[in-house]
């Protein structure tokens, strides 16, 4: 790959433009319109576009963009200013998590993909066929994708070069976003089109994979981290069972389960990936290594960072994506009005905050990256998250305000993280009251000494039952509040 800023491959600059899709995919928590969310995804992607650090050089502009009702999915059309006479029609990927994203291609069931021109109709998923129509339907102000390019094509110099691409979900609708392309007529001779996705599942049967790739490409080109569970489905889930070996995590009787179901979905349909293969990687590298215990939440955990747009930037040797805000930690108890205080990253000027789905009214003050604000009108605990141009922060555990009190109890870690029954073990963590009663999955632990960030406890006998995993959560309950699990709290049992 080459790592000059002045010769980006062709798969580092559109992985880049897929990468810039997922910008403000999330709403804002209090509450925006399309029309206004629509804005805001538009002056995010405007901002990475005339970012010249990243590997799309601060020469694409943006053409237009669509986003479906209901924040579905999202396409743009950018232009490149830097001579090369190229246009990229670029496809938003999920916005949800990777289960998610599977369930909802419903590939149980299939429908005709049937395009002008076609000597016979293809079979493809029928969650797939409803987002490429959502893709080609949408509009701005009244003008669809197609009409959008056929403007810009009817204003370039002959023999111009359209990419389509996109990662994830993207990179699946783009297979069919860009063979409705090929089928249209333009303006200027048919331009030069090339197919790039990059962790795109399968969007069809082998019909739909042979019509895919017997069209005229320049290029057709399927990316993919070999250890990605994405782009294994639908034709080859089955072989994750066997993953993540050294470090791990191992799949659990319980993720074997879950990957079962998944294989099952599409039922009696067989799925056939069109492009060419391109596998990123050729072992298992790079790794989470704050995910690989042998644990569902580890192994899923796992599955989102191979799946992440920055690995994929980082297996092509391409510069990350600047990212949207996050918030770290906020003053967790209060009233309305008083003072809080938010820390994070990526909290520069204009962002907005909303306390749950309240925004703040009055002022605030940044500095370096904390934010001092006033708690508006609210009850109960609620999420406090950042919003600006590039996206929304997520929810944290840390990141929460109870009205009145108490804070709530969050698990910051485990030493030692692994041992045997009757080992002390001790348990950090935030608000811890002289109630806590600490939990090794179901079991109540002995607690040793009592500090209100860290309790000492003595490991219980593990419930031994079949398919019982040998790691499990440690939560605290404590003042009302039961821990939120998450890999910082997982305990191993040796055997």
């Amino acid at each position: 790959m080459a790592t000059d800023t002045n010769q980006w491959t062709v798969p580092q600059v559109t992985m880049t433009l897929s990468a810039i899709a997922a910008t403000a995919a999330t709403p804002r928590p209090s509450g925006e319109t399309l029309a206004e969310q629509s804005a805001r995804i538009a002056l995010g992607i405007n901002q990475h576009l005339t970012d010249p650090s990243l590997a799309t050089q601060g020469t694409w502009v943006l053409s237009w963009l669509g986003v479906s009702p209901g924040n579905a999915n999202m396409a743009y059309l950018a232009r490149n200013t830097d001579g090369s006479n190229s246009f990229a029609v670029v496809i938003r990927g999920t916005a949800g998590s990777v289960t998610d994203l599977m369930e909802d291609l419903d590939v149980g069931t299939v429908v005709p993909f049937n395009l002008v021109g076609m000597p016979s109709p293809v079979s493809v998923s029928k969650g797939a066929m409803k987002a490429f129509t959502e893709v080609v339907t949408m509009s701005t102000a009244g003008v669809t994708l197609a009409q959008a390019l056929a403007t810009a094509l009817g204003r370039a110099q002959p023999n111009p070069t359209v990419y389509v691409t996109g990662h994830s979900l993207g990179g699946c609708i783009a297979t069919m976003v860009a063979p409705y392309l090929q089928t249209l007529t333009w303006p200027n001779r048919k331009p030069n089109f090339e197919l790039h996705t990059f962790a795109a599942p399968t969007a069809g049967g082998a019909d739909f994979a042979a019509y895919v790739d017997s069209l005229d490409w320049q290029a057709n080109e399927r990316h993919f981290n070999i250890n990605d569970m994405v782009p294994q489905a639908w034709n080859n889930l089955e072989a994750t069972k066997q993953w993540y070996l050294n470090p791990g995590p191992a799949a659990t009787d319980y993720v074997k389960a879950v990957i079962s179901a998944l294989v099952a979905l599409p039922s009696p349909h067989v799925y056939v990936q069109p492009g060419k293969d391109d596998a990123l990687n050729d072992s298992y590298d790079p790794v989470d290594p704050n995910v690989v215990k042998k644990s569902l939440q580890d192994f899923m955990g796992q599955v989102a960072f191979q799946h992440a747009n920055s690995t994929y930037l980082g297996l092509l040797g391409a510069p990350d994506v600047q990212s949207g805000p996050v918030v770290t930690l906020v003053t967790p108890v209060g009233t309305a009005g008083a003072p809080v205080e938010i820390v994070g990253s990526g909290l520069g000027q204009g962002v907005l905050v909303d306390f749950g789905t309240v925004p703040i009214s009055k002022e605030y003050v940044i500095r370096d990256d904390v934010i001092i604000t006033w708690a508006p009108e609210g009850v109960g605990v609620v999420d406090v998250r950042v919003t600006n141009n590039l996206g929304t922060s997520p929810a944290v555990p840390r990141g929460q305000f109870a009205y009145g009190g108490p804070a709530a109890v969050v698990v910051t870690g485990i030493s030692p993280d692994t041992g045997r029954a009757n080992d002390q073990v001790q348990v950090n963590g935030v608000h811890f009251a002289s109630d806590s009663q600490v939990y090794f999955g179901d079991t109540l632990a002995e607690l040793v000494d009592y500090a209100p960030e860290q309790l000492l406890v003595t490991a219980p006998k593990p419930t031994i039952a079949f398919g019982k995993p040998a790691t499990i959560d440690v939560t605290v309950l404590s003042n009302g509040y039961s821990s939120p699990a998450s890999p910082a709290d997982e305990f191993t049992y040796l055997e």
